[in-house]
């Protein structure tokens, strides 16, 4: 998976690319010819999911006092983790799936497929 694209752009890094802020795995599944390769495809998709299910985490513990507010740290160290994992492996060229929320990627993925 470390061919590169026509922009120059290797799978691997796009991958990895997409896991550093959502607006770049926004644009992978908008601009060719990333749309329409299912590795860079997949690992944008599952940032997106692991984006949205940090910030509904982090507002369903935002809103329970006391306890929530003392779980938030650790909880979004934790996500920290996960991201870090995910970026790196997508680096290497691996298409890592995270429970759950990589089971809906890897739908997207193929759903989009062109």
């Amino acid at each position: 998976m470390t061919e590169p694209t026509q922009s120059g752009l290797s799978d691997n890094a796009a991958g990895a690319l997409a896991y550093v802020t959502i607006i770049p795995a926004i644009i992978f599944l908008i601009v060719e010819p990333y749309n329409k390769n299912s590795y860079i495809r997949f690992h944008s998709w599952q940032s997106i999911f692991l984006g949205i299910a940090a910030f509904a985490v982090n507002i369903v513990l935002t809103a329970i006092p006391i306890l929530g507010w003392i779980l938030i740290p650790f909880v979004m160290l934790a996500f920290l983790v996960v991201w870090v994992i995910v970026l790196l492996k997508a680096l290497k060229g691996e298409r890592y799936k995270l429970p759950i929320i990589g089971n809906y990627a890897e739908k997207q993925a193929g759903a989009t497929a062109l």
